[in-house]
């Protein structure tokens, strides 16, 4: 079957993908390259170009409705998103020195213990310690809540800035998106809400998409045809999870992102162990 008898089941999966990815801030690549090329055997390369569409996708239409909303922090997504960019670039220069199937295992055992941690919920989540870099920087906020406004101090900025570098030298190492790495630096780390937490990470997710996806379309891997249904599905899905998320419980969010990270990391260190990263 080509590409366009596909399209409705391709729209299907990236609908949910959107959906998935606007509930835990992981991105709807997280399900749209694998269901690609593993459901539909679609070649890696064209995947991985039509999922960075859908991420900047996923982020315009649900961050767009989180800014709205209140939920967002972008001073925190903006400040957080240098670290990343760098360590994404200090990754692309290690890629071609080091042995990704080992990272690849190290990676998933790290993200296997972020699901295992994912199950328990901080219980000094909400900060009300003020931290002098974090209020320098402008970078507390509030986001809405059944009571009303809850405010929030960031802490430990510098941690989760060292974090961030991680997060996106791991992702240039690897070529995968470093959605959970973000979630957690900013939820385990700096204690931020996790609600805040999903929404900025999906912002950030935008951001970083936008500049990998000059790269494919250069080298000519966005096929129109399957970019089109993708990024239209994973809008429709994101634009759903973006309102469920507003009034889902944080403990429910928590175990979909463990459960979504789980599969996540079971794939990292399968394809690891084979070698075929």
């Amino acid at each position: 079957m080509t590409i366009l008898e596909l399209t409705p089941l391709v729209f299907l999966i990236s609908a949910l993908a959107g959906f998935l990815g606007a509930l835990t801030g992981l991105g709807g690549a997280v399900v749209v390259t694998p269901a690609l090329t593993l459901l539909l055997g679609v070649d890696l390369r064209y995947a991985i170009g039509a999922s960075l569409v859908s991420v900047i996708a996923t982020s315009s239409g649900s961050a767009a409705a989180y800014l709205r909303e209140g939920f967002s922090n972008m001073g925190v997504g903006m400040f957080l998103e240098i670290a990343t960019t760098l360590g994404a670039v200090f990754g692309a220069f290690l890629s071609a020195r080091t042995p990704t199937a080992t990272l690849a295992v190290v990676f998933g055992i790290i993200l296997a213990h972020a699901a295992w941690q994912s199950r328990r919920e901080p219980r000094d989540q909400i900060s009300t310690e003020a931290d002098r870099l974090a209020t320098r920087l402008k970078l507390d906020g509030s986001y809405p809540t059944a009571g009303g406004l809850e405010r929030y101090h960031v802490r430990r900025v510098k941690l989760g800035f060292g974090l961030m570098f991680g997060a996106g030298t791991v992702s240039g190492l690897l070529g995968v998106g470093s959605g959970p790495l973000k979630v957690i630096a900013m939820d385990q780390a700096m204690r931020i809400p996790f609600k805040v937490s999903t929404t900025t990470s999906n912002f950030m997710i935008g951001v970083t998409a936008a500049a990998s996806a000059g790269i494919y379309l250069r080298r000519g891997y966005i096929d129109p045809g399957l970019a089109m249904p993708v990024m239209l599905g994973v809008l429709a899905g994101s634009l759903l999870g973006a309102r469920q998320l507003m009034g889902a419980r944080t403990r429910v969010l928590r175990k979909v992102f463990g459960v979504v990270v789980a599969v996540m990391a079971f794939e990292m260190i399968f394809n690891g162990i084979r070698g075929t990263i």
